[in-house]
């Protein structure tokens, strides 16, 4: 498929404005140097909407676009739950984890660590998340962002790559958080719009022109196996979505992790003006959430009718852009690469926060702040260079992305919940106990992986959560210290929450029900 000259106008406007509007937002007053607070922090002044679009752009990208799609294309609407369960644990996380890290007035996840725990958990903790973040996450996004070029505009992979890299840079080196912030809401409410027209042509070509709620029902009729939301253990597919245990298991594991101790996600509310504005924007992505799979899951549910012989699902989405008129052709495609740069600079922007403050801050103290932005700076492009170097060899075999990503963080996440969790509401959780729980995860992981291959991965993840607390427990009695000297005092903590986060979260419950019951 090639892009129309139309098509490219309207990609190359987005792209020029794009950086035209985030360097705009980025400029100081005259006279003042952007310090640590302003380039990681975007200076604490982020209003609602800023962080709640800013959320959904850094968590949807091409893992999520491509990869959701395809999964959808393979597992129907069940896989939707990563996207509505994320929804209720918004609402716990700006409820019960906000307060707490406001009140301790943090960069990053791994400082949060040491004021609980000691200097060994934050150093750990931000060499494995460094880890993480550059060898999973940002290969995962530019590989599969590049796949998506490819698959549309016939652009080579590396090339791909390149651009996307150079482009994130280009509209977020300079300004930092603020930047990626302030644009996010140009971002999202492109990728909304691209995902529901893509959506919405797809049903209407399924119904054969009669529109799009004629295609849904025709959809639904077609392939009702495509839309349990609840699988049955003999589903093809029931390794991956086990069942009852996606509501009541390990898919909280996997999203209080990913949502609540997440830095490149949790570090918009932590630039809040407020814990209330916080809040606000934690219930705004909440909302967005519930959206999100109609743009990402329902158009590989849609394929499976419009372009059935697809080699491998994560084509799914590329290939039903090009059945998209011209000029919309090129809308959808910026949304595309919006939702991919805006993760890049999410992660780069993370990535230099935690080496910065966690690792070489640390051993060199006593810099200016002018100096830290510039280390800041360099290190967010030097790990997109490594994500590009290495993202063939680590992601280019693979079917489905989405569902490796979330494997292989299982490995992971449930060590690094028990150890903040643990941590937030249990004061006699010790440093040892924790790190105990936290590397403990990934072995006691491969252990039932290797001897208990038939447990479903979402399984796994809660056993391995409840053991890793376990462990945590035990190790944290058995030094007899009592209440830790750092625990954190909840007495001191305002965890009450206004009227309209109050009727945000119970609309939110009332519209999972309403879903769940109607898909079970």
């Amino acid at each position: 498929m090639k892009l129309a000259s139309l098509d490219i106008t309207v990609f190359v406007i987005y792209v020029v404005a794009l950086i035209g509007i985030a360097w705009w937002v980025s400029r100081e007053k005259q006279g003042h140097e952007k310090d640590t607070n302003d380039y990681f922090l975007a200076g604490s002044s982020l209003p609602w909407w800023a962080i709640g679009a800013s959320l959904i752009a850094a968590n949807i990208s091409a893992e999520q676009i491509i990869g959701m799609s395809g999964s959808g294309y393979q597992l129907g609407l069940a896989i939707a739950s990563y996207e509505w369960m994320a929804a209720i644990t918004l609402i716990i996380v700006g409820k019960y984890f906000l307060p707490i890290f406001l009140k301790h007035k943090i960069y990053t996840m791994p400082q949060f660590l040491e004021q609980r725990y000691d200097h060994r958990v934050r150093k750990v903790m931000a060499v494995f998340w460094l880890g993480v973040y550059v060898f999973v996450n940002l290969t995962a996004v530019l590989w599969l962002g590049a796949l998506a070029i490819n698959t549309i505009a016939g652009v080579d992979m590396v090339y791909g790559m390149i651009f996307l890299g150079a482009f994130s840079l280009a509209y977020s080196l300079y300004g930092g958080l603020k930047a990626v912030a302030l644009t996010d809401i140009i971002q999202v409410v492109l990728l909304i719009f691209g995902g529901l027209f893509l959506s919405y042509t797809a049903l209407d070509l399924i119904s054969g022109g009669n529109g799009p709620i004629q295609g849904f029902i025709d959809l639904s009729n077609q392939l009702p196996e495509k839309f349990d939301m609840i699988l049955s253990k003999d589903n093809p597919h029931y390794m991956d979505l086990p069942g009852i245990s996606v509501l009541i298991g390990g898919m909280w594991i996997m999203n209080l992790s990913y949502w609540g101790f997440n830095q490149y996600i949790i570090q918009r509310t932590l630039a809040a003006k407020s814990l209330q504005e916080a809040q606000k924007g934690i219930a705004f992505a909440a909302f967005l959430k519930l959206l999100m799979p109609l743009i990402v899951v329902l158009p590989g549910i849609a394929a499976v009718l419009l372009v059935p012989e697809l080699l491998k699902p994560d084509q799914a989405y590329p290939s039903l852009m090009s059945m998209m008129p011209v000029g919309l052709k090129g809308v959808i495609f910026a949304a595309l690469v919006a939702a991919i740069v805006s993760s890049l600079a999410s992660m780069t922007n993370s990535v230099s926060t935690i080496f910065t403050m966690d690792l070489y801050k640390d051993k060199r103290p006593n810099e200016s702040q002018h100096h830290y932005v510039k280390v800041g700076r360099i290190v967010s492009f030097v790990s997109l260079i490594i994500a590009m170097i290495t993202a063939k060899p680590l992601l280019g075999n693979f079917d489905q992305a989405f569902q490796y990503i979330q494997e292989f963080t299982g490995f992971f996440t449930p060590g690094i919940c028990a150890l903040f969790v643990l941590g937030m509401f249990w004061k006699k959780t010790t440093a040892t106990g924790g790190l105990c729980a936290a590397l403990g995860s990934f072995v006691l992981s491969i252990v039932f992986r290797q001897f208990w291959p038939e447990l479903p991965f979402i399984d796994r993840v809660g056993i391995v959560f409840l053991l890793c607390v376990s462990v945590a427990i035990i190790v944290s009695l058995a030094e007899k210290k009592g209440v830790h000297e750092n625990a954190v005092d909840l007495d001191e903590v305002e965890f009450a929450t206004t009227k309209g986060f109050n009727i945000a979260a119970f609309a939110v419950v009332c519209l999972l029900i309403a879903f769940y019951g109607a898909w079970w």
